[in-house]
């Protein structure tokens, strides 16, 4: 069972977070933080678009407001 563990311990120490060694090593913050501003920048941007989307809903009415709309509640 070790094994598999360690097989995990592999895989993301040298293969999925590999690209994070060379941002390891740069003398400059913003770039070897540009991953994380990216991802961020996205998050953000999805959140944008998903409060559009519910308050299209709810100013065309379509979202069930009622106090029971789960039958368990």
């Amino acid at each position: 069972m070790s094994k598999f563990f360690y097989g995990i311990e592999d895989l993301f120490v040298n293969v999925l977070f590999a690209p994070y060694d060379f941002f390891r090593f740069m003398e400059n913050w913003w770039s070897s933080n540009l991953v994380n501003w990216i991802l961020t920048i996205i998050g953000f941007v999805a959140m944008i678009y998903w409060m559009k989307e519910l308050k299209s809903f709810n100013d065309r009415g379509e979202e069930d407001k009622s106090i029971s709309s789960h039958s368990y509640l």
